[in-house]
């Protein structure tokens, strides 16, 4: 959590996207060419490494300071259950994709949805670093 407020929000999320993109592609190809099961694990490792100083954090941060005040309870809470109700989607259909693409298929596929993230997070996503809440409600309707 320290790095979301000393490197930034925006920051954080472009880099972990396209970190996470470049990391699932060469899982998957690793994967694909059924490379030692040593190097595979290092791959995983810095995914799952990127994936928790960078999106999982600034994520939650960012829930908590897009809504203006007066329906923050409610939108946040909408917002975390869409949060949590994609993380069931991902999670229970692993199986099946990596059943109809082989193992490797779901990765090229999750990689490709980091690099959708990272033109989102480089087009739409504004830095909140160092900004008051109020701040904050001006930088987002501009």
């Amino acid at each position: 959590m320290w790095q979301v407020d000393k490197l930034g929000r925006r920051p954080l999320m472009l880099a972990g996207s396209l970190g996470l993109t470049i990391t699932y592609f060469v899982l998957s190809f690793l994967l694909q060419t059924k490379a030692p099961a040593g190097a595979v694990s290092i791959v995983v490792l810095i995914a799952i490494a990127l994936y928790a100083t960078s999106l999982a954090p600034v994520t939650w941060v960012i829930i908590s300071e897009i809504f203006p005040n007066h329906i923050r309870g409610q939108a946040s809470s909408v917002a975390i259950v869409s949060l949590w109700l994609a993380n069931f989607v991902l999670v229970f259909t692993f199986p099946i994709l990596s059943t109809v693409l082989g193992a490797y298929g779901p990765f090229y596929m999750y990689g490709a949805i980091c690099l959708l993230g990272f033109f989102f997070v480089k087009r739409r996503v504004k830095e909140t670093k160092g900004q008051t809440l109020e701040q904050l409600g001006e930088v987002i309707r501009h």
